[in-house]
């Protein structure tokens, strides 16, 4: 480890190509072999693991710069395929960022990358930070917690929807009901109104029959009149007649009653 930390220094110190930022991750890279290299609890074979894992990214720096610039991100996830050791470089602005990219990507659906325990998160030369050791169960948890509150956000966008759509439908109601209401009125009087004609065109159909009943007996009237006066001039007539052969009647018996009284008085006459 130490030949390791003192290659990587020599190799800073003779100024390996001049690219921007790349003595920063090769310096943090270093210090996190230094980190490993530290006294520690854990397993002799996991420590040993985490050493050869850290020299074989160390000996990649060049590799996972390129990549990471290439991205143009701040960083990235670099780790060795569990199965062959090939380097891995997931480009984004944070560990979580790049996981996030490589779960999205059509290469984690394939399982063509079987990714170890743990990762080391690179950042860009021109970043003044160490790498950063992640794990994938928190990285996994990380994603889910994301995607646990981006089905939460739409749950909660589609709660918002459901709150517009309901207050829209309940307003529609109401609009549809003071309609009905308007509309209900609006039948209401003009029941009304028909209620009001037909009464109308009922007295008058009454006055009408009334007037054809007056003209009828008022014709029947009339008739009767004309009946009770030609019936009267009849009379008139009769009695006329009568008068005039009474009158005629009388003018003879007047006749001879004066001729009787003639011969009566000429009878007294010659009596004396």
């Amino acid at each position: 480890m130490h030949q390791l930390l003192l290659a990587l220094l020599g190799r800073i110190r003779r100024g390996v190509p001049a690219r921007p930022g790349r003595g920063l991750p090769l310096m943090g890279l270093a210090l996190m072999v230094v980190g490993c290299a530290s006294p520690s609890l854990m397993p002799e074979a996991q420590a040993v693991a985490i050493k050869d894992r850290d020299r074989a990214l160390a000996s990649q720096a060049d590799a996972i710069q390129a990549a990471i610039n290439q991205s143009g991100a701040v960083g990235a996830l670099a780790l060795l395929d569990a199965k062959d050791g090939r380097l891995v470089v997931l480009p984004g602005d944070s560990s979580a960022d790049a996981w996030s990219r490589y779960i999205a990507s059509p290469e984690s659906e394939t399982g063509r990358v079987s990714v170890p325990p743990v990762l080391t998160f690179v950042h860009r030369g021109d970043v003044p930070k160490a790498p950063e050791t992640v794990t994938r169960s928190v990285l996994q948890e990380q994603q889910a917690l994301r995607t646990l509150e981006t089905e939460l956000r739409a749950a909660d966008r589609r709660l918002v929807n459901m709150e517009r759509e309901l207050a829209e439908t309940i307003a529609a109601t109401k609009r549809e009901a003071d309609a009905r209401a308007d509309m209900q009125t609006a039948l209401r009087a003009l029941s009304e109104d028909l209620a009001t004609v037909r009464k109308f065109m009922l007295q008058t159909a009454q006055l009408g029959w009334l007037n054809q009943e007056t003209n009828a007996e008022n014709a029947s009237g009339m008739q009767k009149v004309a009946t009770a006066s030609q019936e009267l001039s009849a009379s008139s007539a009769r009695l006329e007649e009568t008068m005039r052969e009474l009158s005629k009647s009388l003018a003879g018996q007047l006749k001879e009653l004066a001729n009787r009284l003639d011969t009566i008085q000429g009878k007294v006459s010659g009596l004396k």
